[in-house]
């Protein structure tokens, strides 16, 4: 039987050991990843939080969150428009 020396066992962490629940604690929540997209929509992003959303975040993530987003603002506009123009009318 032969050993490995030197080389850490990376097979024998089992499921909710320490690493997991501190990649857990480094991903963003839900609130944090809106947050960010809101900001960055109206360019006010700080940089500390930029810095923790290109360290800590999923780019996917941020795209789905981007275009729900826009998708939203743009159904928004026409609402508003719309209610503007009736009442015009």
């Amino acid at each position: 039987m032969t050993e490995q020396r030197g080389e850490p066992d990376t097979l024998s962490s089992e499921p909710g050991t320490d690493e997991q629940s501190a990649a857990d604690q480094d991903s963003l929540s839900f609130w944090q990843m809106l947050g960010s997209v809101g900001a960055a929509a109206f360019g006010v992003q700080s940089s500390k939080n930029r810095q923790r959303d290109f360290s800590r975040g999923k780019p996917l993530h941020f795209i789905f969150l981007g275009i729900a987003f826009t998708a939203v603002f743009v159904l928004l506009v026409i609402a508003v428009v719309r209610l503007v123009l009736s009442s015009v009318g």
